[in-house]
């Protein structure tokens, strides 16, 4: 049932990738929200280092991703961005040989300010690495390699509005400080739901590397 309904996935987001954005996140959302609980979504690893309710200490291991930087707001950036990097994993890639493949996409889809725009990325599944990956045909998508690094988290549920994405942001920032922890890194803004998901059920993160405070 994985495979099958993996496979039926793959080719309802190569569709969706050819019509307006809207309509996209439609067909996508629609097949996530009645067989994407028959698909088992990879996430990135790492150890929990502590858990204070719902903010969270982490290391996480060395992972590769799939990113590209965009202008505009935060929701055109996130619709756009992550049409770029579907593209790239449903088949707009080409390996050594000329072939192009699927890639299995992943959870969550990031955003992070970058200068005057945006970067969004999908993290590449743990069974691959730069040199077993195909090079992006797009050359707005690029691959890059993310070392170990710590983080810490906020968990919240609902839409991923401006206000929101503020409030949770200053409260990690808050618990950052009162654990002694600096920020290495921008806030990212993370997503693991499809657009179809009922907000109370939705699961979102604010995510900065940090480290310890020399103090």
């Amino acid at each position: 049932m994985v495979h099958g309904a993996r496979i039926v996935f793959n080719a309802i987001v190569v569709l969706a990738l050819q019509v307006p954005g809207r309509v996209a996140l439609f067909f996508v959302g629609l097949f996530v929200l009645t067989l994407g609980s028959a698909m088992a979504i990879e996430e990135p690893k790492y150890e929990v280092l502590l858990t204070d309710g719902p903010f969270e200490h982490r290391l996480y291991t060395g992972f590769v991703v799939a990113e590209t930087e965009l202008s505009g707001d935060f929701d055109s950036a996130s619709r756009n961005g992550f049409r770029r990097v579907a593209g790239y994993i449903f088949g707009g890639n080409q390996a050594d040989s000329g072939d192009s493949r699927k890639i299995a996409m992943t959870a969550p889809v990031t955003v992070e300010p970058k200068d005057d725009g945006w970067r969004l990325h999908f993290v590449m599944p743990s069974s691959e690495d730069i040199a077993s990956l195909p090079k992006p045909t797009d050359p707005s998508v690029k691959i890059r390699k993310v070392p170990p690094h710590e983080a810490a988290s906020v968990r919240f549920s609902g839409w991923t509005t401006e206000s929101a994405i503020a409030d949770q942001t200053e409260k990690l920032r808050a618990w950052l400080e009162a654990r002694g922890l600096v920020e290495k890194g921008p806030p990212q803004v993370a997503r693991y739901n499809d657009p179809f998901t009922l907000p109370w059920r939705r699961r979102n993160e604010i995510l900065i590397s940090v480290q310890k405070s020399p103090g």
